[in-house]
Parts: C-alpha cells; structure tokens; sequence
C-alpha cells in the first residue's frame, strides 16, 4: 500500500505564488528513489522565491506536505546558539578565548584549557554523549524517546569518557550542551528564552521554537519515519536530549530569513560576525566556523548548517550574493546521498545540474 501511495503522489507541489528557479524534478528523484517519504525546498534568489514539495504527508494515509509546514531542525539549533553566544560576546559579557572556567568554574574537565571558541568549532576534543548506546536522538529509542533528561544527565555521559588524543576535529553535541548551560549563567535566564528574546521576536520568526519537553511538531508536517526494517513512525518525540545541540523545530522560509539575517550582519557586530565564518579544516566535506559550516562548490562558498534529527534532515545554506536553499526531508529507506543534496546547491548557486 506504501508503495502505490508512493508512485501515486510523488507529485511536486508549487507555491501559490512562487517564481523562479526551484528543485522540483530532484525532489521528485530522490523520493521515488526511496531517499525521502517526504521532501519540500525553498529557494530565492533576489526577489524571486520557489517553493516546493514531493513525496506524501503521511506513508498510511496520503496527503501532500505542505511547503511550509514544520520540521525538526536538529543541529542548526548550533548556528542559533551560536549566535546568541556571540552576541553576549559583543556585550562585553565574555571573550571568545576566555576559559570555559572563567564563567562556568570546575563544570568540564580540563575547563582551563577549553574556550569558548573551541566549544563553538568543536575543537575542544570533548567526548560527544550521542556516541553512547541509546544516547543519539539520531537512532530509534522505543518507548525511551519520551523520557525527560536534563543538560546535567548528558554531560555526565560525555565526561565519563575522553577521546584519543589523535588531534582531529571531532565534531560534539557537548560542546553545545555547554554553551547552552553558559548562556543561563550569563543571562540568569533559560537558553531557549534567549534565543527566542534575541532572535525570534525581533525577526518576527512566528514559526520557529524551542520545544523543550512537547513531543509534537505543529501542524501542517509531514511525518518522520525510521526504517526497523518496515518504516516506524518517529514524529512524536521528547527533544530534551538534543537540548541546545539539536532540539529546535522551524519552517524553510524562517531558517531562510534567519540565515539571511544572520550572514547580512543584522545579529551580530561585523567581527563577531567574521569571527563565525573563520573555520577549521574538518576532514568531513566542510570547514566550520563558530557554529557555521562553510561548503566550497564549485562557484564559491555557501554558508550555513545542516541538521539530523531520527525522521528529519535539514540543510540551510546561503551565498554571499544573497542566494539561498532550505531543505527538509524526511528520509525511507535509506538517507538521501550527499551527491543528490549537493548536486541541488550546485544547480542553486552555480546555475548548473549535478
């Protein structure tokens, strides 16, 4: 039944009004090749924006995904901390290489020789709790999705191990962890208040929040699966284990207008803001900067994050000549490929296929 739905609605949908350039014909690809149940893009390029969508709202019982409907944006909740972080820093509240200690006292191991800046680009070489069994929201949990944990619980995870001391870039959901635990003591107030007091209200990002404890996504989404190895649905979920590493929910057009926002120096002073796109060679297919990573095509740079969470990929990237693309899919059977996701931004801000 699945299946029929499948080739029946792999439809891809325009926005009432949009224009331009979009891709629909590979959204279209990678859900009838089994990379995405669900997929929806948005792209602008000046004054022309294209909106989209393929696959099925649901493999049961139908229904089209709404372009602009909600998704969990897992890790490009890092790029919204990040910001805040910087922006704290531009208050004079801390310095980026100040010690972890100096505002956060006995809380890391090894928190003398940890800046801030290190926890920003992961080169801190803390050990990422999600590496742990049953630690990774990335991974089907059972009935444990629900459970509640505390920022405490997770660190206690992590410190329990260290990595080799190899001196590779190792990218940790810890390291944000910390941030988030440092913009309260600095603030006196949760991260997620900050972010929504600092970024959300003032760009007017109405469909952008930070769930805490819900387990939901508002509607209009479309479900995420996992395949177990028959797809289960992994939509409803509690996000407290991603915390400030990964638990935000948002649509294409408010990560577009944040990316914009935040790349057009409208969030941060002009040196924080190069302080950001200053990246480490990662050895992954991307530099990374302070909660930014920077992809090189073959036409340039383009900015921004990607994002996992069990059920939803996001991709956010954006070029310097104000182009962008946003995608969300919720992959099937397998994950979509880096060469289907890179070959859209190579058609986006290059002008060409593949």
């Amino acid at each position: 039944m699945m299946q029929t739905m499948m080739n029946v609605l792999v439809a891809v949908t325009m926005a009432a009004g949009s224009q331009g350039a979009g891709v629909g014909p590979e959204l279209e690809r990678i859900v009838t090749g089994q990379g995405a149940t669900a997929a929806l893009a948005r792209v602008t390029d000046g004054g022309r924006t294209w909106s989209g969508s393929a696959g099925v709202r649901d493999v049961e019982r139908g229904g089209r995904p709404s372009p602009n409907g909600y998704f969990r944006i897992g890790s490009v909740t890092k790029t919204f901390v990040a910001t805040v972080v910087l922006q704290l820093v531009d208050e004079g509240k801390l310095k980026l290489d100040d010690p972890i200690d100096a505002h956060l006292p006995g809380l890391v191991p090894g928190g003398g020789r940890i800046t801030v800046r290190s926890l920003l680009d992961h080169t801190s070489h803390l050990y990422d709790y999600m590496s742990e069994p049953g630690y990774s929201t990335n991974r089907w949990r059972g009935e444990a999705r629900f459970r509640s944990y505390r920022p405490a619980e997770l660190l206690k995870v992590a410190f329990a191990k260290k990595l080799p001391d190899d001196g590779k870039w190792h990218y940790s959901n810890t390291n944000y962890v910390v941030l988030g635990l440092l913009v309260e003591k600095l603030t006196g107030r949760p991260y997620g208040e900050e972010v929504t007091r600092r970024i959300l209200r003032p760009l007017g990002l109405r469909h952008t929040l930070v769930p805490g404890d819900r387990a939901g996504v508002p509607s209009p989404h479309a479900k995420g699966y996992e395949p177990m190895p028959a797809l289960v649905d992994a939509t409803r979920m509690n996000p407290s284990l991603d915390w400030a590493a990964g638990e935000m929910i948002s649509t294409a057009a408010d990560l577009e207008w944040f990316m914009s926002a935040l790349l057009g120096g409208k969030l941060t002073s002009a040196a924080s803001l190069k302080a950001m796109r200053t990246t480490v060679e990662t050895g992954a297919g991307f530099g990374y900067g302070l909660g930014l990573q920077a992809y090189a095509l073959p036409c340039g740079t383009v900015w921004g994050h990607s994002g996992e969470l069990i059920g939803y990929l996001t991709f956010a990237f954006r070029s310097d000549s104000g182009k962008s693309l946003t995608l969300s899919l919720n992959p099937s059977t397998r994950n979509p490929s880096t060469a289907e996701i890179m070959g859209m931004a190579v058609k986006v801000f290059c002008g060409t296929a593949g």
